[in-house]
């Protein structure tokens, strides 16, 4: 391993809106942006993240449309629908709990120590 951290299917449900949030991207661009938030900490490959933007759109969550890139190539770029601005609120809470639970973990100390 790399020093990167490799994500669940599930934490890339959560973590997908949170980087579309800051307006539309296409696939490559919202891997960027993963990249930029972790200061290169997490490691998400293309295979993983494409059927979780499909998923999204599926639920309603994401919408998908045709647009050119920086480079003037055809793209799909994602971005929020009022329903996927609505989970992402909501859901602010439920991830913040885990993840204060999961950096927690090292520093406890064992029973009696």
């Amino acid at each position: 391993m790399t020093g990167q951290a490799q994500l669940l299917p599930d934490a890339l449900d959560r973590l997908t809106p949170k980087a579309v949030s800051l307006g539309p991207l296409h696939g490559y661009g919202i891997l960027l942006r993963f990249e930029q938030i972790s200061l290169r900490a997490l490691l998400i490959e293309h295979c993983a993240l494409y059927p979780t933007l499909f998923r999204l759109v599926r639920q309603g969550l994401l919408k998908a449309s045709l647009g050119e890139s920086d480079n003037n190539r055809r793209r799909e770029f994602y971005e929020f629908t009022s329903e996927g601005r609505k989970r992402l609120r909501q859901e602010a809470g439920d991830w913040n709990r885990p993840v204060a639970a999961v950096t927690s973990i090292p520093g406890t100390q064992p029973e009696g120590a």
